[in-house]
């Protein structure tokens, strides 16, 4: 690889190459490096300090690389990782400068604006769910909002094992949207809060009450994205501009590639890369 400067780009899997299509879509100019811990995925049902251990791993994976800025473009390790990475491991780091950005405060600073009833509904992993952290963030930009929360454990395996689009998923969706509504019928809104999850937005549509509005997070975190880069022209200098894509897995990475174009929308070469 030639000597560049990307931005980096992680999930736990490929549920984050759904926001970082719509990154690419709002600034291809940039170099990227996509990361997939498929190894180790789910990260969901995973301990605070696992998750951590993995995130900061694949974090100091990246600055290695030298991306002066890494986007956690996954909702469990924004959940259970980022703070900690932030508030202890970055001041300890050589290069000081370098950044790691997450996935939930882009959503929470705007979701109270897609809310009639000021009633908002959180799918997401039991690792988000147990964070508590959209509830948390949302109290600091939307006080008067009401969070209601809903584990949804298999939907990361369906759409990972394609049968998102499958009868099974069905029963699923339905169930968790069941469990969510059954807190507070008035939840007019629905954050698809985990990256595999817009896959499921057709279903998610049908089994959804009418006029349900349902938030996926691509282009929040894009735009979030565009916004800081104009804010932090330090950094926007520090990145690359080649419009390179550089894709790796931990994993096998034929299955990877396979399923990858499904969520990115085109076909994905990846490398693999080896963090044990």
């Amino acid at each position: 690889m030639q000597a560049i400067s990307p931005i980096g780009v992680f999930d736990s899997g490929y549920g984050g190459l759904t926001v970082f299509k719509s990154i690419v879509q709002q600034l291809p100019q940039y170099d990227y490096l996509y990361l997939g811990d498929n190894a180790r995925s789910p990260y969901g049902p995973r301990s605070f300090d696992t998750v951590y251990e993995y995130t900061l791993q694949c974090v100091q994976w990246f600055f290695a690389q030298g991306c002066p800025l890494v986007i956690l473009a996954c909702n469990t390790a924004s959940a259970k990782a980022l703070r900690t990475i932030q508030q202890h491991d970055l001041p300890k780091m050589p290069d000081s400068g370098n950044r790691v950005l997450g996935v939930i405060r882009p959503t929470t600073e705007i979701i109270g604006q897609f809310s009639q009833t000021g009633k908002v509904g959180i799918l997401g992993t039991k690792g988000t769910v147990t964070s508590n952290s959209y509830p948390i963030e949302i109290e600091k930009f939307w006080p008067q909002l009401q969070v209601y929360q809903q584990a949804c454990p298999m939907w990361v395996p369906l759409v990972e094992n394609n049968e998102h689009n499958g009868d099974g998923a069905d029963f699923f969706v339905q169930e968790y949207l069941q469990q969510l509504l059954a807190q507070d019928a008035e939840i007019d809104t629905l954050l698809l809060a985990c990256t595999h999850y817009p896959l499921l937005h057709k279903k998610i549509q049908q089994y959804a009450p009418a006029g349900t509005r349902i938030v996926a997070q691509g282009d929040i975190v894009a735009n979030s994205l565009v916004d800081y880069l104009q804010r932090h022209p330090q950094m926007e200098q520090r990145i690359s501009k080649h419009a390179l894509r550089h894709f790796y897995t931990t994993d096998d990475t034929r299955s990877f590639d396979e399923q990858a174009s499904v969520f990115y929308g085109t076909a994905v070469q990846s490398q693999h890369l080896n963090l044990v």
